[in-house]
């Protein structure tokens, strides 16, 4: 079992939640994660619905090869499968901030980390007997929310 890769400072108090190997893209993962990182709870779900919803667009910055453009992000896509997997995560993290009895008003999102998980090798039946093998990448997700000072 792996630990988590996120080391508090004393004194700290954090609310943590992972996921493992999820059947998502590594590369969609990475793009939604950079968008959501550094934003307020409240903030960073309506981000995750809006794109499941197909209204608001995630800004892609890297994986962006022949990514149309859309309004108000630049090139961005909507990528479902991947947000609904972090709304779970994130429902998972508040309910820990919650036990944890941090103020929910002032959750942020302090980290936001993805790694590929392993490989699922699988075949895919092809004509006249014949298999073509095909690879299933996963992902490992992992999230931070602290609470937010008021300096």
């Amino acid at each position: 079992m792996k630990g988590y890769t996120y080391r508090s400072e004393p004194g700290v108090s954090v609310a943590r939640a992972r996921g493992l190997e999820l059947p998502i893209s590594p590369k969609k993962s990475y793009e939604v994660l950079n968008a959501i990182r550094g934003r307020d709870l409240e903030e960073a779900r309506a981000l995750l619905r809006g794109a499941v919803e197909g209204t608001r667009a995630i800004p892609f910055r890297r994986y962006n090869q022949e990514t149309a453009h859309h309004k108000g992000t630049g090139p961005g896509r909507f990528p479902k499968k991947v947000c609904q997997q972090l709304l779970q995560i994130l429902q998972n993290a508040e309910s820990n901030a919650e036990y944890e009895g941090l103020d929910l008003d002032r959750l942020y999102v302090r980290v936001a980390s993805s790694a590929r998980g392993k490989i699922t090798k699988a075949n895919m039946p092809r004509a006249q007997g014949r298999a073509t093998s095909w690879n299933e990448q996963t992902t490992n997700i992992e999230l931070v929310l602290a609470e937010r000072r008021e300096d």
